[in-house]
């Protein structure tokens, strides 16, 4: 399984299957979900060697100018259906656990896992976004019990992913009575767990049950992101005996000059960037705020570390971030397949020359369907 490989930082792509990607702005050239899109940027990150693809969990979008993520591909077929025009790649869905019964997600898991040939793995998270959870008739629960929801959720599709025997199950959300399921997962004992979750109750939860936890990383403070890291590696050796790699998102604007890497930001951000949705996104949770004069620039929508200079400025950056502690980071564009190429063509050289990644020798890549 490729996130499991030995590189010291691995790479993935994140929001393929949402319309803008990770960047609400209007900039020319932003992500529009077609599945030629998807697919291309799939088969191209696969060829480079890249770990893995993570999608946004989405049900509707939220307003503004672009209507940010509005036109959303659901994740477990986005992540089947890149399955079989790729090699190697690890194809992830990221999972509302209250949208979704843990009888169908280990199924589907299963089918995913068995497509790809070992290359699944799942990314949970809750929800927090009220009109999506208003679209299946629910109420949303309050933070604590959402994430007592989310690990009984998880234990029900272990059980199905692992256990060779009927079995029952009666919890405080669930009840299954004789419950079964064939064929396994080919991934021993089950796939990869990615757990995506801001709050001290997230970051718990991945320590206890995660492979891989999501987080997000400072612009400011590198002391802040050390520490941050080294908390939950701590957390889950101590509390939990366990080993997890901390992955991270990184929003990228890489350029020959450091001019047009230092234009393009802010036109994309400041100029073009749609920071009512990013507003309606942000729901209180974080500032979302357009960046003042002096403030340091941040990417409206779902954000991430940036990474802005030419391809040399830009390893030198990912050198300090995997400085932090950082096992991974997921990478977006404003326009994915342009600057995919790009980064191909001038970064990864660098990155691979840096020491972050050893040359990677592509099996070769199936043909789209």
């Amino acid at each position: 399984m490729s996130v499991y490989n030995d590189n010291r930082l691995k790479l993935g792509i994140f929001g393929t299957n949402v319309s803008y990607g990770t960047a609400a702005t209007t900039a020319e050239g932003h992500f529009e979900t077609t599945w030629p899109n998807v697919a291309d940027i799939a088969i191209t990150a696969d060829k480079a060697g890249f770990e893995a693809l993570i999608p946004v969990a989405r049900w509707r979008g939220f307003g503004g100018t672009t209507d940010f993520n509005g036109t959303c591909f659901e994740t477990y077929t986005w992540a089947a259906g890149q399955a079989p025009i790729t090699n190697n790649i690890a194809v992830f869905s990221t999972s509302h656990v209250p949208t979704v019964h843990p009888v169908v997600a280990a199924k589907q898991g299963t089918t995913i896992d068995h497509i790809s040939n070992g290359r699944f793995g799942l990314n949970i998270v809750c929800g927090w976004y009220e009109q999506e959870f208003q679209m299946f008739g629910s109420a949303m629960m309050e933070h604590e019990a959402a994430y007592d929801y989310a690990a009984e959720w998880f234990e029900v599709v272990r059980r199905f992913w692992t256990e060779e025997e009927e079995f029952d199950h009666e919890g405080r959300f669930f009840k299954v009575v004789k419950g079964f399921s064939q064929p396994k997962p080919i991934q021993k004992p089950y796939p990869p767990i990615m757990q995506a979750g801001s709050s001290p109750t997230g970051a718990r939860f991945a320590a206890k049950y995660a492979d891989m936890a999501f987080i997000g990383i400072s612009n400011i403070s590198d002391d802040v992101n050390k520490n941050k890291i080294a908390d939950i590696r701590k957390m889950g050796r101590e509390e939990f005996g366990r080993e997890l790699q901390v992955w991270s998102s990184c929003s990228v604007v890489c350029r020959p000059t450091e001019q047009e890497a230092l234009d393009f930001a802010p036109y994309y951000i400041l100029e073009k960037g749609d920071w009512e949705a990013a507003g309606n996104l942000a729901r209180n949770r974080f500032p979302a705020h357009k960046p003042a004069p002096g403030e340091p620039l941040r990417s409206p929508g779902w954000g991430g570390h940036l990474l802005v200079g030419t391809p040399e400025q830009v390893v030198d950056k990912l050198l300090a971030v995997a400085d932090f502690g950082l096992d991974g980071v997921v990478l977006s564009w404003v326009n994915y397949q342009d600057e995919l190429r790009y980064w191909v063509r001038e970064v990864m050289p660098l990155v691979e020359q840096a020491g972050l990644r050893k040359p990677y020798k592509p099996a070769g890549i199936a043909a789209p369907a």
